[in-house]
């Protein structure tokens, strides 16, 4: 799959951050069950993680949360309650464990997988990575439709935030105008 110029020859490896939740193709267990609970032996996303830079030391990875444990975002069913704080720190335990425990950096963190988001959560979980040490991570939003083009463009700070414009279905969408005019990458 990850070894260049053999099989697959993957070039981007996107994983699940596990959130404790049935997310389609089964549960994935978090790293944090809860705020004060934090293993990062959980799941097998870290294996094929390191597996695939073992192959292909340039193969970017991506991390994206398919669902949150209920504990973030404070018993709100929302990940971006208090501005994102609870959040982005589990983010944060999440690359620190990549990074830590499997010697693996990523490249590339989602905000949640085809559901909302919220600029201030963005900014948060961006200023967190840049002082945790994590100032390369770049962030894809959203993960869902164009109408996140529209909310960038309206919003600068938001658009400043985002790295990389994530649109779940991008052939659902016939009009890019607005996404164009951001002159920001879009997947």
């Amino acid at each position: 799959l990850f070894k260049p110029k053999f099989g697959a020859a993957l070039q981007i490896l996107k994983v699940e951050i596990g959130g404790d939740s049935q997310s389609t193709d089964g549960t994935e267990s978090s790293h944090m069950h809860s705020p004060d609970d934090l293993d990062l032996k959980r799941g097998y996303e870290w294996w094929l993680l390191k597996e695939a830079k073992a192959r292909n030391p340039n193969i970017k990875t991506y991390g994206l949360p398919w669902a949150f444990p209920g504990w973030v975002g404070n018993g709100t069913g929302s990940p971006f309650a208090d501005g994102g704080a609870l959040t982005s720190n589990y983010i944060l335990q999440w690359l620190k464990g990549a990074r830590e425990v499997y010697g693996v950096e990523i490249d590339y963190i989602g905000v949640w997988n085809e559901r909302s988001s919220d600029a201030t959560y963005v900014q948060t979980l961006k200023k967190t990575l840049s002082d945790a040490g994590f100032p390369k991570v770049q962030i894809v939003a959203k993960d869902g439709g164009s109408d996140i083009c529209t909310d960038m463009a309206k919003d600068p700070a938001y658009k400043e935030a985002v790295d990389i414009i994530g649109l779940h279905y991008p052939s659902d969408y016939s009009d890019y105008t607005t996404c164009h005019s951001l002159d920001k990458p879009f997947w």
